[in-house]
């Protein structure tokens, strides 16, 4: 006589997807980890500080949300910690350099992570980024760059680096590409002890918002602007893809100019349940509509004009897939970056 296995009928309703725990009852009482790739007080840390002590009371069960500073190659440290040891469950937060899903497209060895497979959750400010000289730096446009060579500091292989090659490259810059720089601060640290004499990279946005005695003093010559359009305050500074000398260099120099558009992003890792990734997205988008974050934003000096998780999924997809001719004439040139010189 065969033997009747009874289930208890809690024990299936418990099971049943119908029954899971709610994204609500998950974040109850927990606290998310923010992830910050570069140092205290750069453009990426003040934004991605400034969501975290907001889209947490958007979020259901209303945790508390922890920034924490993780330096290292350019945030690929950050990077690299949260695809492969981070809990995939959707309580780590990060933000890393922009660059990071066109280093993959162009095949950059040291990007050992797909940026697809991450949860993007949103991003503040879409918003062109610029490289600038010292307000001493005899270098003050790009046809002053073209004529002698001056030192322009960078945070690691990101766009502080790539800026300036493809610049060298395309262009006939004579930038000098120091490496190795922690965060922006340090980097403007070091323009201000004239240790070098340019940022390689830093978006308008942050510049207004870090420094605006600095903008509004003219500490800086803003030497070119990086996106896909100017920006509006911005009328008399060339964008980077409109100095192009021909078709081939345009196509280079408009993939080099997409990441503008992933700007100060917010992401999780990979395989966050979808509930809780939807609920985090709505954290987001709602926390870009309250009153009380936008206040404390214009109060900083921060711009927002933000996208979604969505609208930033594709984004970096489209980035990863450019077709292979751009990627490889872009790879090339990005070769010549020496990782070394500091």
């Amino acid at each position: 006589m065969k033997k009747i296995l009874l289930v208890p009928v809690t024990t299936m309703l418990l099971a049943s997807p119908a029954f899971a725990q709610s994204p609500a009852d998950f974040y109850k009482g927990k606290s998310l980890d923010m992830v910050i790739g570069f140092s205290v007080g750069g453009g990426y840390d003040i934004y991605a500080r400034t969501v975290a002590r907001f889209m947490g009371e958007h979020i259901p069960g209303k945790p508390r949300i922890v920034p924490k500073n993780m330096t290292g190659a350019g945030s690929r440290v950050a990077a690299n910690y949260v695809y492969n040891v981070a809990p995939k469950d959707g309580t780590v937060l990060a933000t890393v350099d922009q660059s990071m899903p066109l280093e993959q497209a162009v095949g950059d060895a040291g990007i050992t992570i797909d940026t697809r497979k991450f949860t993007w959750i949103g991003n503040p400010i879409v918003d062109n980024n610029t490289l600038v000289t010292w307000h001493t730096s005899p270098v003050k446009t790009v046809a002053d760059a073209q004529k002698m060579e001056i030192a322009i500091g960078a945070t690691g292989f990101n766009t502080s680096a790539q800026y300036p090659q493809v610049m060298n490259s395309l262009l006939g810059t004579k930038f000098k590409i120091i490496m190795g720089y922690p965060g922006g601060n340090e980097v403007n640290l070091a323009m201000e002890n004239g240790e070098v004499a340019g940022r390689g990279s830093n978006s308008w946005a942050s510049w207004k918002a870090s420094k605006p005695d600095w903008v509004r003093d003219k500490k800086m010559h803003i030497i070119v602007q990086i996106g896909l359009t100017k920006t509006a305050d911005l009328p008399d500074v060339p964008l980077l893809v409109d100095l192009a000398r021909n078709e081939d260099d345009r196509l280079a120099l408009r993939l080099v100019s997409a990441p503008p558009s992933v700007g100060r992003p917010i992401f999780s890792t990979p395989n966050v349940p979808e509930d809780r990734t939807k609920a985090l997205r709505d954290a987001f988008d709602a926390t870009m509509k309250d009153a009380a974050f936008l206040d404390e934003a214009k109060k900083t000096g921060l711009d927002i004009n933000p996208i979604s998780g969505a609208e930033l999924q594709k984004v970096v997809a489209d980035i990863i897939d450019t077709p292979k001719p751009v990627r490889d004439r872009l790879a090339a040139i990005l070769s010549l970056i020496d990782r070394d010189k500091k």
